[in-house]
């Protein structure tokens, strides 16, 4: 049958809330994350960024089953904590957009999968008239004690698509992870890309 990649909407994005909380909670439990995470909060979170005007949600299906999914808004809808350095900055957010997770199961990544998901998040962010699109990623030491031998980062792949780290953008984000009791800020490194 092989796998899809759509934009969820309306009735199928409410539908799906479950199994997108699920997923992230899946993806993220690996490193560099390590989230331990909590399906109310998860399902609370997909409803708030839904609820969002101008929020895309993109879910790689095989079968019935969401494998993948990648989520893309308007900065000026965000949270404070990754509207701000941008505002510091002098950055217009009107015309940025920011591109939420981007998660896909093990089995299916290389498969060209990430592609479609930034190729339909940037589509959407043109047609909102943004110039500009972002997102952020976990910092983690290059000699992390977790970091399982096999991990590749996904800078190569990020900068191929045309993003860069951009110096000092960066903001924390608090959450749990497996070896803590209590949430703990994280260091979020954001990159931007040209549209």
């Amino acid at each position: 049958m092989g796998v899809s990649v759509e934009r969820l909407q309306g009735r199928a994005l409410t539908d799906a809330l479950d199994a997108l909380a699920a997923l992230r909670i899946a993806v993220f439990a690996d490193f560099p994350y390590l989230y331990e995470g909590d399906a109310g909060y998860e399902r609370e979170y997909l409803r708030e960024f839904a609820s969002e005007p101008g929020s895309v949600f993109v879910a790689a299906t095989d079968g019935e089953r969401i494998v993948g999914a990648a989520t893309a808004s308007p900065m000026a809808g965000q949270k404070a904590e990754f509207r701000r350095p941008f505002e510091e900055r002098g950055h217009d957010i009107a015309r940025l957009f920011y591109f939420g997770e981007s998660v896909l199961l093990p089995a299916y990544r290389g498969q060209g999968i990430g592609h479609a998901f930034f190729d339909l998040r940037e589509a959407a962010a043109r047609v909102a008239g943004a110039t500009h699109a972002c997102f952020c990623a976990v910092v983690r030491a290059e000699d992390d004690p977790r970091r399982p031998a096999a991990y590749h980062p996904l800078d190569d792949f990020w900068r191929g698509r045309g993003y860069e780290k951009s110096s000092g953008l960066t903001t924390l984000l608090d959450w749990k992870t497996h070896d803590s009791a209590d949430e703990i800020a994280h260091a979020m490194q954001f990159w931007i890309g040209a549209l």
